[in-house]
């Protein structure tokens, strides 16, 4: 596994402006927008890159595979579940399993 260091993709200027439209004054908006909106980036890649080769099937970053763990635990779900709930997003549409 390697790690290539890259800023965390940002999202679409008209999904943000949905979100926002969506979760304005009518109710909190849902924790990973919450948490990116509010902190940004963490643990950027070029933070912990030394530590992985740079060949190799690039992997992600560690602060990023901690939130996901961090979101998977809010929701009390297993590995397996939280699995699930990301192929079940996939084949919905929705693309996130976290209730948008």
């Amino acid at each position: 596994m390697s790690m290539q260091p890259k800023p965390w993709p940002e999202p679409a200027p008209e999904i943000a402006a949905a979100i926002r439209a969506m979760y304005r004054g009518k109710r909190e908006a849902p924790l990973p927008v919450r948490v990116r909106d509010e902190l940004g980036e963490l643990f950027a890649h070029a933070l912990v890159a030394d530590a992985f080769g740079t060949e190799g099937k690039p992997g992600w970053s560690p602060g990023r595979l901690a939130l996901i763990t961090v979101f998977q635990r809010v929701d009390n779900l297993t590995d397996r579940q939280a699995a699930e709930a990301v192929r079940a997003a996939c084949r919905s549409g929705r693309g996130s399993p976290r209730r948008l």
